[in-house]
């Protein structure tokens, strides 16, 4: 059994243990026969034969079926912002489920969902999040949900109003109307985040946070109502930053410096900021989030998907921040695997020569549990097996893992990031609830959702739908043509 992690970073493991469960969360933790003995009549999971270790986290998510799925190829990112104009319409419930299975049936039991953005107004962006909401309450999730705060330069890195000006005057209306239907005030952007928390204040599986999206999509005083609501109900904050060249380009013109400083000059770093991805930082940034406590999530999959880059990782370390891992919109095989994306960090992240720096299984386990914990609301709630911790457990069948052989010298944690498979995930407990088990979904039947899913996209798409991918084919040159020669002369 994996308890968590020692503050040297090393795994504390326990044999033949076992964990008593009361009330949803850890009372005891002891040797496993004699735990049994003592409470005969409470029911029994796992034995000889099995591994527990904390659920994983998956620290940063935005959808269900992914953007390739609906139709966008994975285009660099900014490339990949206009090619998603063209996406098919999916229920949020069913769009919900369709990925929580996919993170549970790999162990992840909490979720960081970003979602990104909603078309309407108030009333209806709080009708969209509690269609997410419901269906993590639905299927017995642990989430941290945000809406995320965004008040300009909805498509490209400069204000609508400049880039409708550039593209012909036929695609105005379209895309002037495909603007307005995003654009709601800042004042109800903050106050979704003020209801959802009011409404899911008592809830122990739900937490809400705060997401100011980017610098290129966030006013000054957007930033500075972010800093102040934090300061307010001291509610974590998960902000992209740095994903690719282009938004560092984007800070140097508009701030004449570093995307990461411009953003500390309001007091928005500090433990309680997760700032996703940082691929493009440099050691000067990485002093910053060391010297406040910021935090980082590694998603390494989308940045190699998107043409991104590599995270510095090793150099995140060496400083001394935490890291998280997120899967973003989909893993590397298009589907949220969090062991296969343990796996991807662990790999990609070697860097050559007999004593460069490269990252441990035990580290990476840790970005998907501990770290992960730390940058949601839960906190070190989860993330770990330790008294008074919440019941969040993976059972993995160890003999079906190491089948036909593994040598057993090798440590417990390398066996598990080496080589567990969802076909290992035996049992995933929630709250003390189990949730999956034996590739059954206790509260939701998975081939009747997907069954769903499949009737409803079937059909010929939309008017509407087939308006926006014409637009959305139409937009790319111009969106490619804005970009050419945007970096020149800057990195």
């Amino acid at each position: 059994m994996l308890l968590g992690f020692a503050a040297d970073g090393s795994p504390d493991w326990l044999r033949d243990a076992g964990l008593l469960i009361e009330d949803g969360q850890v009372r005891e933790i002891g040797d496993g026969p004699a735990l049994a003995r003592a409470h005969a009549d409470a029911a029994a999971l796992g034995g000889r034969g099995f591994v527990a270790i904390p659920g994983l986290i998956n620290a940063h998510h935005h959808v269900g079926l992914t953007p390739f799925q609906l139709g966008s190829p994975d285009h660099p990112l900014e490339l990949w912002f206009a090619s998603r104009l063209g996406l098919r319409d999916v229920d949020m419930r069913l769009d919900t489920l369709y990925s929580a299975f996919e993170m549970i049936a790999s162990g992840v039991t909490t979720v960081q969902h970003l979602h990104s953005r909603v078309p309407g107004g108030l009333d209806a962006v709080l009708a969209t999040a509690e269609r997410v909401i419901g269906a993590y309450g639905e299927i017995g999730m642990r989430a941290s949900y945000s809406f995320a705060l965004r008040d300009q330069n909805r498509l490209v890195y400069e204000a609508d109003e400049a880039f409708l000006a550039r593209i012909p005057p036929e695609l105005r209306p379209g895309l002037a109307a495909y603007f307005a239907r995003f654009a709601q005030p800042l004042s109800d952007q903050i106050e979704v985040f003020r209801e959802l928390r009011r409404r899911y204040a008592d809830n122990g599986r739900i937490a809400i946070q705060i997401a100011p999206s980017n610098l290129h999509w966030l006013s000054d005083a957007a930033l500075a109502s972010a800093a102040e609501i934090a300061a307010e109900t001291g509610a974590p904050m998960h902000m992209h930053l740095l994903e690719t060249p282009y938004q560092k380009a984007y800070a140097l013109k508009r701030t004449g410096g570093s995307a990461l400083a411009h953003i500390h000059r309001f007091g928005l770093t500090g433990p309680h900021l997760t700032l996703g991805h940082g691929v493009w930082m440099s050691e000067e940034d990485m002093e910053i989030c060391a010297h406040t406590g910021t935090r980082i999530c590694h998603n390494c999959s989308s940045n190699l998907r998107l043409k991104s880059g590599t995270a510095p990782v090793n150099r995140f370390r060496a400083h001394g921040i935490p890291v998280a891992l997120g899967i973003d919109e989909a893993g590397i095989n298009d589907d949220r695997d969090m062991l296969q994306e343990m796996r991807l960090a662990l790999r990609l992240h070697r860097q050559p020569g007999i004593d460069s720096s490269q990252p441990s299984a035990a580290d990476v386990l840790r970005m998907a549990t501990e770290h992960g914990a730390g940058t949601t609301p839960f906190g070190n709630y989860i993330g770990q097996l330790r008294p008074g911790s919440a019941a969040d457990i993976v059972l993995l069948d160890w003999d079906r893992l190491v089948y036909p052989y593994q040598d057993p010298d090798l440590a417990l944690q390398d066996v598990l990031v080496y080589r567990a498979q969802r076909e290992c995930v035996d049992t995933v407990v929630v709250g003390g609830e189990v949730i999956y088990t034996k590739g059954t979904f206790t509260r939701i039947d998975r081939a009747e959702t997907l069954a769903e899913i499949h009737r409803r996209l079937k059909v010929t798409p939309t008017s509407e739908e087939l308006d926006r991918r014409r637009l959305a084919a139409q937009l790319l040159p111009h969106v490619r043509a804005f970009y050419d020669g945007y970096i020149d002369g800057l990195l």
